[in-house]
């Protein structure tokens, strides 16, 4: 067994097959809809949709709690007591989820938090490059390693594109009549996570079929992803045609590979449906 366990939050889009080959503990990240608080990952984004067609309003999402990293860390503790947990956080100025992770491992001397300055698939991304490092390294040190995620962290790059602006208008980050205006003109802010921010870079014209082979050939170039590998964030309800168009344009750029991870409900609560990102690593 790893003598360091890696912890991340359900945010980070992670699927469970995923989690259990690389021995990643999840802790949920939490969904409020008709007062009814849930664990994000116990059900399908798609009903996140549901809820808005049929509301208008977007549920509301929370951080893990203390108790949420505190019941995850024991449980590790007690089934590998020699090992070290390593935290990999959902971007802390997005949520509370670190500064929680750190309340919980207070009297913890055998687990570590770091912020990875991502979420949704940047996280997983960074996650995953980490667990890499270790199984190639199984002796590293703890503190061998964060120098290393610190380096990882400052090569992925995500952003993400929304099929329109009614989801951010909802959630109170874009007004009634800028959401209107841009559904209007067909405008997608293109949202970039830098330094952990959620930041709206770039503006896209016209359809998202236009749009999808443009921003992937952008945002590789500007960015110079290593075209070893890029991941490309699946929402609910993308279409096949924009799911293949987007695998066309990858094989035509040069990625030797390419894989899909769809969104859970927390990114689903801010995207929203037909949303479709990109997440890759800088040369």
């Amino acid at each position: 067994m790893n003598k360091i366990i890696l912890v991340a939050e359900t945010g980070s889009d992670i699927t469970p097959q995923l989690a259990e080959e690389h021995v990643i503990y999840l802790v949920p990240m939490h969904v409020s809809m008709n007062n009814t608080t849930l664990d994000d990952g116990k059900f399908p984004p798609e009903d996140v949709c549901a809820y808005y067609d049929k509301t208008g309003q977007v549920p509301k999402t929370s951080a893990s709690s203390p108790g949420d990293f505190k019941v995850t860390f024991e449980e590790i503790h007690e089934k590998y007591p020699d090992a070290h947990i390593f935290h990999l956080a959902y971007s802390a100025v997005t949520t509370a989820s670190y500064q929680s992770a750190v309340i919980a491992a207070e009297n913890m001397d055998f687990v570590t938090s770091f912020d990875t300055k991502h979420v949704s698939v940047g996280q997983a991304c960074v996650v995953l490059e980490v667990a890499k490092v270790i199984k190639e390294k199984p002796d590293i040190t703890i503190d061998e390693l964060v120098k290393e995620a610190e380096k990882i962290r400052d090569k992925v790059k995500m952003c993400f594109i929304p099929d329109n602006l009614d989801y951010l208008r909802a959630g109170g980050r874009v007004s009634n009549a800028v959401a209107i205006a841009g559904n209007l003109l067909h405008l997608h802010p293109c949202i970039e996570i830098l330094d952990g921010k959620l930041l709206a870079k770039k503006k896209y014209r016209g359809a998202m079929k236009k749009i999808v082979p443009k921003l992937i050939e952008e945002y590789a170039q500007n960015n110079n992803l290593s075209k070893d590998h890029i991941y490309f964030i699946n929402t609910p309800y993308l279409s096949k045609d924009l799911c293949r168009l987007a695998e066309e344009t990858a094989v035509k750029l040069g990625f030797r590979s390419f894989s899909w991870m769809k969104t859970g409900c927390v990114i689903t609560c801010h995207g929203g449906p037909g949303a479709f990102g990109v997440v890759g690593m800088s040369e």
